[in-house]
């Protein structure tokens, strides 16, 4: 080997070293991608957002999407049960977000995610449906669109994208204690809007519990009505049914619940043991 080859050979070899000495300097100066749930790990930063210019997603009568509703699905080997209607749902627990590693991939309704767009993934919801989403450790309130599954993690109930998490403060901390409420799209504005718990001087959020869960096979204006249901599932159901009746006399309203259950995906599992024997529209409640 002459002296002009290894001489080219000692160039070629000192540009790869700088080469990858350059990547590795680039690679441990990109921002981490510090959000939502632990299987996100992406390294792209999402683009600043002022929340007070996100504005709500607008509920809209919408056909059930053909892909993400089917009975039941399966997900790290839990079963998981659709619901076939989310009226009147509520639940209360931990919210994640999703951003950049998601961002343009299909979600569980067949639509790409856009981390910017106001949406949302839950485990039982129909897709699509839209829920207000309150943030009780800071009063922030959200509404979105469900049109994804998850978050796949059990302490977990909602997964935000970027922009929701941003209206709601959540993109800093991660995860927040929430409260979601179904919108009948039909109905928009009829929605209660109950203010979010505020926080105590101990640091923990009123309401900590999260109240219990139950499932609400109907309410009726007629106690017999209640009593008569009550009488049918008490027989063939195992939780205990109870009769509920509302505090105004003037207006009662007898509500037949089943519980206090101890999960909301045992009270979806009954939910579906209603609609065989005949008795559909149950809700979610946690109360």
């Amino acid at each position: 080997m002459n002296s002009r080859t290894k001489l080219n050979l000692q160039r070629l070899l000192a540009a790869l070293l700088l080469g990858g000495l350059l990547s590795l300097l680039g690679c441990s100066s990109q921002p981490a991608y510090d959000g939502d749930d632990s299987s996100d790990n992406g390294y792209i930063t999402p683009r600043p957002i002022d929340p007070g210019s996100i504005a709500d997603a607008v509920p809209r009568v919408e056909p059930r999407s053909r892909y993400g509703n089917p009975d039941t699905y399966r997900v790290f080997g839990q079963t998981y049960r659709v619901m076939a209607d989310g009226r009147g749902f509520v639940e209360r627990g931990m919210a994640s977000w999703y951003g950049p590693k998601f961002h343009g991939k299909r979600t569980s309704s067949g639509e790409p995610y856009d981390m910017y767009q106001m949406t949302a993934a839950h485990k039982h919801l129909p897709l699509p449906s839209y829920v207000r989403v309150t943030n009780l450790d800071n009063g922030r309130t959200a509404i979105v669109r469900v049109n994804d599954r998850g978050p796949f993690h059990s302490k977990r109930i909602i997964d935000l994208s970027y922009s929701a998490a941003v209206k709601l403060d959540v993109v800093r901390s991660g995860t927040a204690r929430v409260e979601i409420r179904a919108i009948d799209p039909r109905r928009p504005n009829s929605i209660p809007a109950t203010p979010a718990a505020p926080i105590l001087a101990s640091g923990t959020p009123a309401g900590a519990n999260g109240g219990d869960i139950y499932l609400q096979a109907g309410a009726f204006a007629s106690e017999v009505n209640a009593q008569l249901l009550h009488q049918r599932l008490e027989d063939g159901l195992k939780p205990q049914v109870t009769v509920q009746t509302s505090p105004d006399p003037a207006r009662p309203l007898y509500r037949v619940r089943l519980g206090p259950l101890d999960s909301v995906e045992t009270a979806i599992q009954l939910a579906g043991q209603l609609d065989q024997m005949g008795v559909s529209g149950a809700r979610v409640i946690v109360d």
